[in-house]
């Protein structure tokens, strides 16, 4: 897929979108310097090339009980795993195929230690004939994300 040429305006404009999506286009315009009707064209043509996905929320996993955050590294066959409703799961937050010794790096969310049990337990049965190795590791801190 060919980039979208950006300048200085649009990368202000996507700055200040990804710190506070809900931030008005008047407001957008007021911190940029832009005027209004500009900065909405540049959004809606953000939005039409695909360089804007979507507007999201971010939540604090922790208010919502999900205390535990886990790494897990997959080795194994890759076919198995995409386009399968499995990978829905809600704990499953990221999936990145990655390269050296696993294949998957999942990023997993769960509120207890004891559904985190039940997630890999599942997972290890529903793959095992793909699954070469695993490795999982707990988040002791958030840094950055």
């Amino acid at each position: 897929m060919k980039p979208v040429k950006l300048d200085e305006s649009d990368m202000l404009i996507l700055d200040h979108l990804q710190r506070d999506a809900r931030v008005t286009v008047r407001r957008l315009a007021k911190i940029t310097g832009i005027r209004p009707s500009t900065v909405h064209n540049r959004i809606q043509r953000l939005i039409a090339t695909g360089v804007i996905q979507n507007f999201t929320v971010k939540v604090d996993p922790e208010k919502l009980g999900e205390n535990l955050a886990v790494f897990m590294l997959v080795a194994g066959s890759l076919d198995k795993y995409f386009n399968d409703t499995f990978l829905q799961k809600k704990q499953i937050l990221e999936v990145h195929g990655i390269t050296g010794e696993y294949d998957l790096l999942l990023k997993l969310r769960f509120k207890d230690m004891k559904q985190f049990n039940r997630f890999v337990i599942d997972f290890r049965e529903r793959f095992s004939d793909s699954i070469t190795k695993t490795i999982t590791m707990v988040q002791t801190a958030g840094l950055k994300e």
